[in-house]
């Protein structure tokens, strides 16, 4: 590496001036679809949550979010190099989330979260008679797969989107009300999920070929569908070659073959007819 030379200003204040900034974001709720009597999103109509304000109102409350995380736990190895250890991945760790809500002056928000979990832990009957008990739900009937946190920028054109899988609300933290300074009331909730996937994933997404962040035009012949130059499509320098830009692939054992013909082939086109000893080609 060289050593540092000075740079100025002009060289450097456009990495600064294209950063993000952390206001422009989106939150969507979706919760798992079961519409019958006894599903979660019947529960929440009972108690005065609709359909609407949760895909509409309770993203756009959701004063204050976080972008997921994730850690790998790792195992030590010790003993297949002399005086030194090792250390391999094996699990990968998503941690919770805690997510701020604006109350709004009927309190759907706090309903939202309060009867989600009440919901989880199958309150289904009188919470005010003495034998009153828990029998909670299974977990496919709670857990949402399609809850979405997006952040994006002014232009509305770029962006990153996250997914959670198997989200739902693990505790919702005490309120503070309070007669001195009256302030905008807020209630926070933690969320656990199972995993997240970063990137878009609709099936929209697949079709344009960028869903999971994957870029198009990367001059891979199968994804995009033979964006190199046609005479590397018939070689590659890892012992296989595809014949056409769709990605069937058929064995080879030397590639250089098919590299000396087509470059021949160019020659002569361009050249014309070679005399060889007594041979034209």
């Amino acid at each position: 590496m060289p050593a540092p030379r000075p740079r100025p200003i002009s060289d450097i204040l456009p990495r600064f001036q294209n950063v993000s900034q952390s206001s422009h974001y989106l939150v969507k709720f979706a919760l798992p679809y079961n519409d019958g009597p006894d599903g979660l999103r019947s529960f929440l109509r009972r108690k005065g949550v609709n359909d609407r304000f949760v895909v509409e109102d309770a993203g756009l409350l959701c004063s204050d979010a976080v972008l997921p995380g994730s850690a790998l736990a790792s195992i030590d190895t010790r003993g297949n190099f002399q005086g030194v250890i090792e250390r391999f991945a094996h699990t990968r760790n998503f941690t919770q989330i805690n997510l701020e809500f604006y109350v709004d002056n009927e309190y759907k928000s706090m309903k939202f979260i309060e009867h989600w979990m009440e919901y989880i832990t199958g309150a289904n009957t009188d919470p005010t008679k003495d034998n009153y008990h828990y029998v909670l739900h299974y977990p496919q009937e709670y857990k949402s797969n399609e809850t979405r946190i997006v952040k994006f920028e002014r232009d509305y054109k770029r962006f990153l989107e996250y997914r959670f899988v198997g989200l739902f609300p693990l505790a919702l933290n005490s309120t503070r009300v309070s007669y001195q300074g009256s302030t905008v009331l807020k209630a926070s909730a933690s969320f656990s999920y199972d995993r997240y996937i970063c990137g878009e994933s609709s099936s929209v997404a697949r079709d344009l070929g960028r869903a999971l962040n994957e870029i198009f035009g990367t001059t891979n012949p199968v994804k995009d569908g033979g964006s190199i130059k046609p005479e590397f499509l018939n070689s590659s320098a890892y012992g296989e070659k595809f014949s056409d830009a769709s990605g069937v692939k058929s064995s080879t054992n030397n590639s250089s073959d098919t590299l000396l013909s087509s470059a021949s082939n160019r020659r002569s086109s361009a050249l014309g007819p070679i005399e060889i000893g007594t041979r034209t080609i």
